[in-house]
């Protein structure tokens, strides 16, 4: 059984005070109504919780463990909404924050640190993962907010968009790239569809999602027969089984800018421009954001802004 709550206070504080007149100063009720309170209690626990004495109350047994497991709960309960009106005034807590999983491990940590320089009360949570993964987290409440690429899963999770306010924030080049070794033995400079859909693939699902977003924006066409010769789910995986001319993988341009201005990944370009991925920031709808969400995103959209991310990685 719970006692009731109301009750279990009027108790805490008067074990806390060992006083019946100080509890009723703290509660801001009378000596009389903490005196019901603390009879009513013993009678439905059924257990005397102190001895009165004249004017003092002496814990019994009962009284001090019932104490022991109440205190911790009711100094929690304090000082965590202590922090929740704290947090209307002034940026605090908890952020919980969604990305795709090779931007948010390259940007995020520095992003934190700069924003922890002048909010120092903010911690963060971040979830990495893909849309398929990080939107039922928003939709649910398990993220406050996250930043979200569509391209990659879009034709899963297209149909779930409607309950959220979708912001386009960045632009990424997607591309289709193998290593120069794996270019000069297999490619060859023929960038057909009917050449390219013959080559060795690295996948990112087993769907081979992106890889049939990427042959649909530039030919228009899929090959279900795509020879998928590894698949992981981990950008920097498919980069590397790249480097070492393992096949042809979909990968983000600026995450491999270096490496293919020393050669050693080269794009495979069409006549069609090349894929660009919207990382937008994704909300639930119709969620009210905290002061500490407001802020963190306005400072996340200026940085940015101001890092010419809005324009591509170029």
């Amino acid at each position: 059984m719970i006692p009731d709550l109301n009750r279990i206070k009027v108790f805490y504080h008067v074990f806390d005070t060992q006083s019946v007149a100080l509890a009723a100063k703290e509660l801001n009720i009378t000596a009389s109504a903490v005196s019901q309170a603390l009879t009513k209690l013993e009678a439905e626990l059924s257990l005397p919780l102190f001895t009165r004495r004249h004017r003092r109350l002496v814990p019994t047994s009962a009284g001090k463990q019932l104490f022991t497991i109440v205190a911790p709960f009711i100094r929690k309960l304090q000082a965590g909404v202590a922090g929740i009106l704290r947090a209307k005034d002034v940026p605090s807590g908890m952020l919980r924050i969604g990305s795709p999983i090779e931007f948010g491990k390259s940007y995020f940590p520095g992003m934190f640190a700069a924003f922890r320089r002048q909010y120092p009360e903010v911690v963060f949570t971040m979830a990495l993962g893909d849309p398929s993964e990080l939107l039922p987290m928003i939709g649910n409440g398990d993220l406050d907010f996250g930043l979200v690429d569509i391209f990659l899963t879009r034709d899963r999770v297209s149909g779930d968009l409607g309950r959220f306010n979708i912001e386009p924030l960045i632009d990424e080049e997607v591309i289709l790239a193998c290593s120069k070794a794996y270019y000069k033995r297999e490619i060859q400079g023929d960038h057909s569809f009917e050449n390219l859909s013959t080559k060795a693939y690295i996948s990112y699902q087993k769907t081979s999602l992106t890889l049939r977003n990427w042959f649909k924006h530039h030919f228009n066409r899929f090959s279900m027969d795509l020879n998928r010769v590894m698949t992981v789910d981990s950008h920097q995986a498919v980069i590397n089984g790249i480097l070492h001319d393992l096949g042809m993988g979909v990968i983000a341009r600026h995450i491999v800018k270096e490496t293919i201005e020393q050669g050693q990944i080269i794009p495979v370009t069409t006549k069609q421009p090349d894929v660009i991925n919207k990382i937008s920031l994704v909300q639930l709808q119709g969620k009210i954001p905290s002061l500490t969400e407001k802020t963190f995103i306005g400072f996340l959209k200026n940085d940015i802004l101001n890092s010419g991310m809005s324009d591509g990685f170029c």
